[in-house]
C-alpha cells in the first residue's frame, strides 16, 4: 500500500470520529461510522491475504449491520418524536434498538463474536486501530445517550461480556486473540459502569487505551504473534 493511499485512509479516520463525537443529528453520526468502517477495511485487507481478506469481510458486515440498526433506530424515534436530535431518543423500542447496535459496534457480548476473528486476521498495527480508535465513536455514543438507554439489557450484556471475555482468553494461544477477549472483558466493565458514573467510563476507556497501545507497540517491535514465541523474547530484547 502506498503512503499516499495510507494518508488518505489516516484521514478519513480521523474525520469519520471527528463527526461522529462533534455531531448532534442521527444522519450525521450515521454517516460518520461509516467513513470510519469503510477507511478500515482496506487497512484490514492489505496483506492479501485469504485469512485477511475474510477478516474483512466479517467487519464490513458486522458494522454495516450495526450502522443499519442505528438508523432504523433514529427513524423509529424520529417517526414517533418528531426530534432527530441525539439527546431527544426517549421511544422505547428506539432505545433498544440502539442499545443493540451500540453493542454490536463495539463488540460487546453476545455480538463479540466477530472481533476476535477480525482481529486475529489483521496486522498488529490494524489491530491496535481496531482496539482502540474505532472504538472511540461508538464509545463516545455509549456516553452521550446513556440515559436513553435500556438499562436491563445493557446490564446483562456487561456482565455477559466481563464473563465471557476472561473465560473464553484462558484457551488462547494468539496472542490477538488474547487481546481481543481481554478488549471485550474490559468493555463489559466500561459498559456496567456507563449509566451510573459516565466519567469513569471514559478514565477507564483511556486507561484501557494506552495499557493496549503498550502492548501491541511492543508486540509490533518484536514481531511476536504466539505466546509459545514470547518465552525467546528476553534474549532478543531484554529492555522490552
Amino acid at each position: 500500500m502506498t503512503p499516499q493511499a495510507k494518508l488518505i485512509f489516516a484521514i478519513s479516520l480521523l474525520l469519520g470520529t471527528t463527526i461522529v463525537i462533534s455531531s448532534n443529528h442521527w444522519v450525521t453520526i450515521w454517516a460518520g461510522l461509516e467513513i470510519n468502517t469503510l477507511a478500515i477495511l482496506p487497512l484490514i485487507a492489505k496483506s492479501h491475504h485469504p485469512r485477511a481478506i475474510e477478516a474483512a469481510t466479517k467487519y464490513f458486515l458486522t458494522q454495516a449491520t450495526a450502522s443499519t440498526l442505528l438508523l432504523f433506530s433514529a427513524t423509529t424515534n424520529a417517526w414517533y418524536t418528531g426530534q432527530w436530535d441525539i439527546t431527544q431518543l426517549t421511544h422505547p423500542a428506539a432505545c433498544l434498538i440502539l442499545t443493540s447496535a451500540l453493542a454490536m459496534k463495539l463488540g460487546l457480548a453476545p455480538f463479540h463474536f466477530w472481533f476476535p476473528e477480525v482481529l486475529q486476521g489483521s496486522s498488529l498495527t490494524t489491530a491496535l486501530i481496531l482496539s482502540t480508535a474505532m472504538k472511540f465513536p461508538p464509545m463516545t455514543l455509549l456516553l452521550i445517550t446513556s440515559p436513553s438507554l435500556n438499562p436491563t439489557l445493557l446490564t446483562s450484556m456487561a456482565i455477559l461480556s466481563a464473563a465471557l471475555g476472561g473465560w473464553m482468553g484462558l484457551n488462547q494461544t494468539q496472542i490477538r486473540k488474547i487481546l481481543a477477549f481481554s478488549s471485550i472483558s474490559h468493555l463489559g466493565w466500561m459498559v456496567i459502569i456507563v449509566s451510573y458514573n459516565p466519567k469513569l467510563t471514559l478514565l477507564n476507556f483511556y486507561l484501557y487505551a494506552l495499557m493496549t497501545t503498550t502492548v501491541f507497540l511492543t508486540l509490533n517491535v518484536i514481531k511476536t504473534s504466539k505466546l509459545s514465541t514470547l518465552m525467546t523474547t528476553w534474549t532478543k530484547t531484554p529492555a522490552l
